[in-house]
Parts: structure tokens; sequence; C-alpha cells
């Protein structure tokens, strides 16, 4: 077994060793080399791809229809097909065309932000992929709307955008739009999408600077915008898209200066979003800065927030300084746009460790965003998750209300509709041309891929797999005759002793992780290749999570398996809501064999074909078994959910017992980042975690700030934390302070932030102060005065009362959010 560290420790030495070194030879074996890219020292004219001054992507997407999925993944699209999205018409407002600003011709109606474009990319692309002509021809209709709203002017699509932002265009819902427009495009060839584009893409360059993404989601998120122009770009040439390209970059967040985590409150969707931006830009900019910058970006939030199993960040809507456990979780917005930027990412570069990532986030924390029938999914999804029911989790979790039970109403708005690009975006992606006329097999599952190799052959490759759950794939080359291209098999950083054997024979080459064994030779009707990737299992330590471990096997991280209650909670009987509930113990840590911790784990496969859903508990193909002892001092917190983890090892003396675990993505409830049992004395005692200190309507920032005792020297001063419920704005919003025993106080001192001049938080309009008189709450009598000034401590005095709990309610300011340096009380 080998051991390995979370994200910073690690992939910071791994990432750039796929950068530009030449082949690896081996001698006697001509048709083989390693490669840590595919080369562009020459350019395909097979497919479009990226045009001069642009720098040549390594990797390019096949149309769509190229790839036929087959086995787990042809069923994943099939259950998204008869499941929410593709029935998402039936139960979304935002979908349906009665009424619908996107469907108007006029362009004036309701519902005419991000939902139904973000349904719409995906849900006709899974139209595409499955050839299913319900959901092409539904799609369509949309398609036709959008393309007869374009205005003399270049602009599309609802007419309130356009002056959506004080008279300024918001121009976000437009960048998945035109995404749906270009999968249209590659899927039909209509003639009409390319002047469309051209028009728009007039109209952005057309605007005022000032007025190109003033703010807001469109100018963090604005690199979608900048890969829909160089699609356009690659298939006409005209010079003036890239000025846009370069304007779109001016106008972007600037992603490539770094991320401001320590004075930003960072949304999830924005970061897996907007952190490839910079890399994005660099196939113009040609400067290596900026292709670094999107790794240190992605680095450096997966250092703070990513420290747990599974690829995705802890920022149950927005990353928090305070709360980086593997019980915070990932929308599955997040979930779905960070699988994209690797997507994206992957072929800009044709670096591996993209793929890599892809295949950590879609086998891990994808499939349990959703019920196994994927006629439902849930806001948040955590690596570690004892319990998911609709009660409120905030401040666990920072979004209040319901975001744990699964469902297919509105309630999860955002992700109801952009889930839908989820897995045939993947299947996409599974196979890609390369420069040199060759095909490279990148993401693997089972599929058929038929492309124009060398002079412009075709041939087809079938690949038959169960991996991830398999460690073997086979490759069956069809072609009318024989033709001479080369055949890329990526190489995974997990996989040391990749075995290739073709028509039997072994080649002689033994490519090392995050490369690609390059093939080349003249392929012939059926020339068969056997891959086997030894799939060793590995223990990853998260030392920010109190040295917690994660057990992985190949690209599979596994959990426990807890026994799952479903039990419906609302929605109808098409589509019901549902909790889950658990059934079995879940408070184990696991017991490692010191000497030889490869003891400590069993390997079971369960025979016959893989089930046609394999993402679920009870058809699990594959698991482990493995040796724990329950902690006691492991328990569930006051909002049921999971306690924090402490220190590992902690000390247990109770019995050993054998556990199984099954792949991350198969379990709703799981415990992924397990802690190390041991009953040693100088093991560390967890003790049941006694209800927070503070607690708020709504938590950015570190809450514990509000009484850490660090004076501020003014109300905007950066060098001490701070609370604020950033971006709540002009709302009602609170904060108590809970004492450990009965505490007599008549006064309180409040410190505000306020960051006038930088960013939108304001000492509030006004506050009141209340305190715990049993299961009330009371407001204090006798109050001297509610100060709000900044730059000094606001005092207010009041009559004297004995309490356990205080809680201050504010107004914010319209327009403005605000929060809290520091909070005193006295008697």
């Amino acid at each position: 077994m080998t051991y390995r560290f979370g994200v910073s420790a690690i992939v910071v030495g791994l990432i750039f060793s796929a950068g530009c070194a030449g082949p690896q030879m081996t001698a006697g074996s001509e048709a083989t080399a390693v490669m840590n890219i595919p080369p562009t020292d020459t350019r395909t004219d097979l497919y479009v791809s990226n045009r001069p001054p642009l720098l040549p992507n390594p990797l390019i997407k096949l149309p769509i229809g190229s790839i036929a999925p087959k086995g787990w993944l042809r069923s994943q699209l099939e259950f998204e097909r008869d499941g929410m999205s593709g029935r998402l018409a039936e139960i979304s407002p935002w979908c349906k065309a009665e009424g619908s600003a996107w469907m108007s011709p006029d362009g004036e109606g309701q519902f005419g932000w991000e939902e139904l474009p973000y349904w719409i990319k995906g849900f006709g692309d899974l139209g595409y992929v499955l050839k299913d002509e319900r959901i092409i021809l539904e799609a369509r209709a949309w398609i036709e709307a959008v393309l007869a709203s374009q205005e003399a002017d270049g602009y599309f699509g609802p007419r309130a955008g356009k002056t959506a932002m004080e008279g300024k265009p918001d121009l976000w819902p437009n960048m998945p739009m035109l995404n749906a427009l270009q999968s249209f495009h590659e899927a039909t060839g209509d003639p009409r999408v390319i002047p469309f584009m051209r028009n728009y893409f007039r109209y952005q360059l057309n605007l005022p600077r000032e007025d190109l993404f003033p703010r807001s989601w469109q100018k963090i998120r604005a690199g979608d915008n900048l890969e829909s122009v160089y699609w356009l770009y690659n298939r006409t040439g005209e010079a003036w898209l890239l000025d846009l390209a370069r304007v779109i970059h001016e106008r972007t967040t600037r992603w490539d200066l770094g991320v401001d985590v320590d004075h930003f409150c960072l949304h999830g969707v924005n970061f897996c979003q907007g952190f490839r931006e910079p890399g994005e830009y660099y196939v113009l900019s040609g400067n290596r800065a900026h292709l670094d910058a999107t790794e240190r970006n992605y680095l450096h939030v997966m250092s703070l927030w990513g420290q747990v199993p599974g690829g995705m960040i802890g920022a149950d809507e927005n990353c928090r300084l305070s709360q980086h456990s593997p019980r915070q979780g990932a929308e599955t917005c997040a979930i779905v746009e960070m699988m994209h930027s690797h997507e994206m990412l992957m072929k800009f570069t044709g670096d591996p460790i993209w793929a890599d990532r892809c295949e950590e986030v879609a086998f891990n924390s994808f499939p349990a965003s959703m019920t196994p029938d994927l006629k439902g999914l849930h806001y948040i999804t955590s690596p570690n998750a004892i319990r998911l029911d609709r009660q409120n989790k905030a401040p666990g979790l920072q979004n209040s209300g319901c975001m744990l039970a699964y469902s297919a109403d509105a309630r999860y708005r955002c992700c109801q509709h952009n889930v839908a690009m989820g897995w045939p975006y993947y299947a996409e992606h599974l196979w890609t041309a390369t420069q040199d006329r060759g095909l490279a097999a990148v993401l693997y599952a089972a599929c058929d891929v038929r492309a124009r190799v060398a002079g412009g052959d075709e041939v087809t490759i079938t690949e038959a797999t169960d991996y991830p759950f398999d460690e073997t794939i086979m490759l069956r080359i069809s072609a009318a005759g024989p033709v001479h291209f080369p055949l890329y098999l990526r190489v995974p950083r997990w996989c040391d002793g990749m075995k290739v054997a073709i028509n039997g024979r072994p080649i002689a080459v033994r490519p090392r992780p995050l490369t690609y064994l390059r093939m080349l030779r003249t392929w012939k009707d059926g020339d068969r290749v056997r891959i086997e990737m030894p799939m060793r299992i590995s223990l990853t330590v998260w030392r920010s999570n109190g040295d917690s471990v994660s057990v992985n096997r190949g690209p599979l991280t596994y959990s426990l398996r807890i026994g799952e209650q479903w039990v419906r909670c609302g929605g109808s009987d098409a589509w019901p809501d549902c909790e889950v509930f658990p059934t079995t113990p879940w408070n184990y840590g696991l017991v490692l064999d010191e000497a030889d911790p490869t003891a400590s784990f069993e390997l079971f496969r369960k025979p016959g074909p893989l089930p046609k859903q394999p993402f679920e508990s009870n058809s699990a193909p594959i698991e482990l078994r493995a040796k724990g002892r329950r902690i006691p001092g492991w328990q569930a917190d006051h909002l049921n959910l999971v306690g924090l983890l402490q220190r590992s090892p902690a000390r247990t003396e109770e019995p050993v017992e054998t556990i199984t675990l099954i792949p991350m993505g198969c379990a709703r409830l799981r415990i992924s980042a397990f802690p190390v049992a041991s009953d040693r004395r100088d093991a560390h005692v967890w003790s049941p975690q006694p209800p927070p200190q503070h607690e708020a309507s709504f938590i950015c920032d570190d809450i514990t700030a509000v009484s850490d005792g660090r004076a501020p020297k003014d109300s905007n001063d950066q060098s001490v934390p701070r609370f604020t419920w950033f971006p709540h704005t002009g709302s009602k919003e609170w904060i108590t302070w809970r004492f450990d025993s009965p505490r007599r106080v008549s006064a309180c001192e409040l410190y505000w932030f306020d960051d006038a001049g930088t960013n939108l938080c304001r000492a509030p309009e006004s506050w009141r102060l209340l305190y715990r008189d049993g299961e009330t709450w009371k407001a204090v009598k006798g109050v001297s005065a509610y100060g709000t000034e900044k730059d000094k401590f606001n005092r207010v005095t009041f009559e004297a009362i004995t309490t356990t709990e205080l809680r201050i309610e504010v107004k914010l300011r319209e327009g403005f959010s605000g929060g809290i340096l520091e909070w005193r009380c006295s008697e």
C-alpha cells in the first residue's frame, strides 16, 4: 500500500510533468512511444481545431454523434432521458414554453434568466449523444425561438436582460445558450448559427467597455463567453473575433492575478467555472504565466477547501475560512461545472492530469448528487454525510433551508437545470482526435467511436470495459483496409505498470503515470488492443482534517457502507421527494496494520455483469472489507450533521469489527474521510461536540472572529478576522452568542465591519439585542442606544439579564451587506 497526501502536498509536483518532453522509445518497439502530451508540430484538417495564432490544441473534440457510449455510461444517459432532466418541461416552470421570455418572439415574458439555457445545453446534448428524436425535436423548438430572437444590433434573448444591470446588459444567461447553439450546429450543421453568433459578438465588441460584464456572474464566468468566441473563430478565421477575445479577458474577473480567498467570500460555482479562464486565454496569449495561473488557482483553493476525497471543494454556497471539513459539500452545479472545466483544460493543454481530475469528480462525487434513477437531486453533496433530511442545517452548511433531501422540484433551481450537462458532456469527451491525425482514448468507458484518421480514412474503435470498476480495457479496430495512424492511451496518475498487448503480443514499453502511450502502426480490420491498468490500494492522508484518511483503488475512492432508509417526504408519485436515514452505525475509524497496511483490506468483486445502475449502495459491483472500531465520541451534532473530525488516531476500546467499504459514488450516506482508530494510550480521546458558540442566519468569512478578543484599528481593518453576511444585501439577518453557563449581562459593544470604497459591506441600517429565556427570545429592556457608527465600538446598555444566549438582529442597508469585527459583553 502507498500513502499519499492531500492535493496541496502531491499534485503540485505532478501537474507539469506532462510538459513538452519528447517521446521515449524502447528498442525493438518502434511502433510505441511514451509521450507527455500528444504532439502539436503539425495541424490536422480532418476536424475543426484551433486556427493560428491560437495555440494548437493537442486534443480535438470530435463532433457530437461520433461517440456512442455503452455500458454503465449509456445507462446513466438513459436514466437521465427518462428521469428529471429528460422530462424537466413537465416539472419546471422555467422550462415551459408558454409565457417564457426565451420562447417569445419579442423577448417579453417570464423566466428569462439562466435556468432554461442551463437545461437546454445539457438536454440538447443528451438527445444528440443518444440520437433520441423526442429530445432533439424538443430542444430544437427552443433553439428556433432563440435564433428568431436576434435584434438588429445582434443582441438575442429576453429583452429584460439587455438593461438588467442598471441599464447595462446581463450577458451571463446568453453564455450557456451559446453552448447550446454550438452543439446544435455541430449536430446538424445548421447554417444560421454562424452568422447569428457573428452578429452577437459584433454587438459585444461594439458595447462601451464599461458596459461589457460590469459585475455579477457575467464578470466572474466570462471564460464561458471566451470559449464560444474561439469556437466561432476556428470556423470563420475572422481576426476581429480575437480582438473581442482580448477585451473579454480584460473585462473578466482577473483570475490570472489569483484568487483573493482571504478577503473574498468564494462562491463554489464561480470558482469551478472561473478558475480556468487564464488557461483559456493562454491559448491566445501564448504566455505560460496564464496557464500557470489556472493551475495555481486550482491548487490554492484545493489546498484550503479541497482536502477531502472526491475532487471537489467545500462550498455549501461559499467557501468559508473556518469550514473545510469533509462534512462541507459542493453544489451539484459546482460538480458539473468542475467536470466541464477539467474537460476544457484537458483539450486545451493535452495534460492528462485534467482527465484524472475529471474522473475523480465524475466517479466519486457526481453520482451521489442524484437519486439512483436520476429522478431527483439535492443541492449539496458532501464526502461525509450521515443523514439526508429536509431540515435546516445552517450554519453547519452555509445555506439555510432544505439542502440535502432529494427532490425534482424548483427548490434546487440552478442545479435542477444545470445538472443535465454532466453525463452528456462526459460522454462526448471519451475520445478525441489529435493533430497528427490520430485518436486518443482520454476518459475510459465502454463505447463505439467512429472517426477519420490519417488521410481521411474512417475507422471505428469498439471499447469494451467495466472501468472504473475493472482494470481491463479491450479495443477492437474496424476499418475498410489497412490504415496507418497513431493511437494514444492516457496513463492515469495512479497507474504504475500499465500493460498493453496488440493482437495478443505484449509491447515492450512500460509507460509511466501521467503520460500517453502512443502506438503508431498500420492498423488492420479486427486488430485488438488489450489494456491492463493495475489498481492498487492506497491511502490519502488529509493533514488539515485531523490526519483522516481515505481509501483509494484506481480512480475510485471508497466509503463506509451505511444502511439507507429512503422515506418519501413530499413531491408526487412520479417525482417524489425523499429523505435518507441511516439504519446502521456510521462512527467507525479504520484499524490499520502498521507493519503491513495492505493486510487491512480485502477485495471482493460481485460475479456477473455490471448492474444497469452500478452507482447504488446495494448494487455496488466491488467492495473492500476492512477492520474498524466505533468511536463513541464521534457523534452527530445538534443539527444532525456528522460531527467534525478530531485528531487521529482516535482512542477507542470498542471491539474490532469487519466493515464493508463501497465506491464513494455508490454511497448516498457516506463516510469517505475516516479517522484512524486505536486503543493505544497515547491516542486522542474524542469528545462529543458542544453546540457552537456562535450561529448566524448566514455565514461568510469566520464566525468565530466576533469574539476572538482581537480589537480592530478601524472598521476596514483587513489584518484581523471578520464575520459577514456577504453577499446578502438589504436583508434582515441575525447572529447569536451561546455561553457555557448562565451569565449576567447589562452591556454589549459592537465593532461593525465597513469596507466602503473597496467592497459592499457597511455598518447596518439598524439592529437590536435579544436574549434567550427558556425556549423564547425576548428583547432587552431599558436600552440606551443602538449605535451604527464605524471605526469605534458601539456600546449599548440595558437592564441586567441572566441568560445562556444573546442574539443580535440587524437590518442591512439596501444594496449593501454587513458584518462584525468584534462583539463584547459585560455586566
